[in-house]
């Protein structure tokens, strides 16, 4: 069954209270909402569901959503909306979170589950793997996984109770996804290995595609025929700061994998042209303060 309403995407919606050397301020945040408001300024529609409260914070949320031109789809925030606490010192941040953030659970009932059902692609980012019953859920919501399912673990280590279960619930998920987005950082964390091996792992277990990403490295994805790489896209002006660039890219690739079906390409030369432009839109988000995703 095609499906075209807007990509729909799940995950963290946030507030970022940052202090360092400028002082303390608040900035709307979340790798969900990067990425859904990312799609946004690329020209894709897109359905942020994700857990923002009725409260201050999540006022602030939502009047920046709807700026981006993206549709929230709330579900209930028992304990309001969620907030990080970023401590940046000589260039490193330490996060600490509040009780929205760790215990974040998606209701896929509802508004949200008309969104899930008509969704294109379903991109899940920064989700909580760590627990049986929210990987449950999120399995038990996304029909046709393995045509529309798009997932960035993302892992925290400051929102992860239980590594092993995120490792186990992260690899039942990556048996049937479209798409799984991971990090060298994150290869790490998880497996224990190199990016390239745990691509690998990831491919034999079921995932069609892997977007590996690795910093000043580059990145390239990989299917079970092959991959295609790319290096860093150099664009003037320096580096500002890397915040957002994961996001960005996912982005980026996400609007891709819609083209590729509504066009009905699929071969090396289109995925080597799309993860070269994902690099320049990393890159030229890069250039700029803070997670919104700029274009070069």
């Amino acid at each position: 069954m095609a499906r075209t309403g807007p990509v729909a995407v799940i995950g963290d919606a946030l507030i970022d209270e940052i202090h360092d050397g400028e002082g303390v301020r608040d900035v709307v945040g979340g790798a969900a909402l990067n990425v859904a408001v990312g799609l946004a300024r690329l020209g894709v529609s897109a359905v942020l569901v994700a857990m923002v409260g009725d409260d201050e914070d999540g006022a602030v949320v939502r009047e920046f959503l709807q700026e981006h031109g993206v549709r929230l789809v709330a579900t209930a925030a028992p304990n309001g909306t969620a907030r990080a606490v970023a401590v940046k010192s000589e260039g490193e941040a330490r996060y600490t979170f509040n009780d929205a953030a760790l215990q974040r659970r998606i209701d896929f009932g509802g508004e949200a589950a008309g969104v899930l059902d008509a969704a294109a692609l379903v991109v899940v980012s920064c989700y909580p793997f760590d627990r049986d019953e929210t990987t449950d859920d999120l399995l038990a919501a996304v029909a046709d996984p393995a045509d529309r399912l798009v997932v960035d673990p993302n892992p925290r280590p400051a929102l992860m109770s239980d590594r092993e279960a995120f490792v186990r619930n992260l690899d039942r998920t990556a048996r049937a996804v479209r798409l799984l987005k991971l990090g060298d950082e994150d290869a790490e964390l998880l497996y224990g290995s190199g990016l390239h091996d745990a691509a690998d792992r990831l491919l034999r277990d079921g995932a069609g595609m892997v977007l590996a990403t690795a910093g000043r490295d580059g990145a390239f994805l990989a299917t079970a025929e092959g991959r295609v790489t790319a290096g860093i896209a150099v664009l003037p002006g320096p580096v500002v700061d890397t915040i957002g660039a994961g996001d960005s890219t996912l982005s980026a690739i996400t609007a891709a994998v819609l083209r590729s079906d509504v066009q009905g390409i699929a071969d090396v030369l289109y995925w080597d042209a799309a993860l070269q432009n994902a690099m320049t839109v990393a890159a030229a988000t890069c250039r700029s303060e803070g997670a919104l995703l700029q274009l070069p």
